[in-house]
């Protein structure tokens, strides 16, 4: 692989995968009922209501999911893999396979939001306590509902909030034990398993 290739590997992988999170965003927040009128949503819903349009009308939403920005997410995914495959190898190889691994691929990435996520939650929460900013506000719509399980089971300590670390320890379980192990499984290259 020489120098060029390299450069449109780092490039296309930045931006498709700026993109997908970009897409799994408008999908997280649809789920945990975000508020729409945050600037944040704002963008997200206009950087991705061009390619969701024409598959809006195709695909109906089912009991509140929204599965027409779950499938492009998909084909974001796979074309995004598709294309590193083939600046990589000169071939995007079997495509049942490629949509196995652009399934784990999504599902790797979904996880990596919400720990991330509340990864910006735990340090907002020592440095900007209740700030109305509009990022800590999504921040923090997106995170409640991962905690939440979590509260139910833990005791209250008095102000000091140990959900997250509970949170944290399943997410990167979840990851380590299914995503990890169904990448290997399904024979994904390294080159993508650096997606998930």
């Amino acid at each position: 692989m020489n120098g060029l290739n390299s450069a449109g590997i780092l490039i296309v992988q930045t931006l498709g995968s700026l993109y997908l999170i970009i897409v799994l965003l408008r999908f997280i927040l649809q789920l945990v009922r975000a508020d729409f009128y945050n600037p944040l949503s704002q963008f997200i819903v206009r950087a991705t209501h061009p390619l969701l349009r024409p598959l809006r009308r195709i695909i109906p939403s089912v009991g509140g999911l929204d599965l027409a920005t779950l499938v492009l997410a998909l084909l974001v995914q796979m074309v995004l893999m598709g294309a590193l495959l083939m600046l990589a190898y000169g071939t995007i190889g079997n495509p049942l396979q490629l949509l196995v691994w652009s399934l784990i691929g999504i599902t790797g990435t979904f996880l990596k939001i919400f720990f991330f996520a509340l990864i910006i939650s735990v340090i907002l929460s020592w440095v900007a306590q209740g700030s109305h900013n509009p990022g800590a506000l999504l921040v923090h719509q997106i995170c409640e509902p991962v905690l939440v399980p979590f509260r139910r089971f833990l005791p209250s300590l008095g102000g000091l909030d140990l959900s997250p670390i509970f949170a944290f320890l399943a997410l990167r379980l979840l990851d380590m034990l299914v995503v990890n192990n169904l990448a290997v499984m399904a024979n994904m290259p390294p080159l993508l398993q650096r997606l998930i």
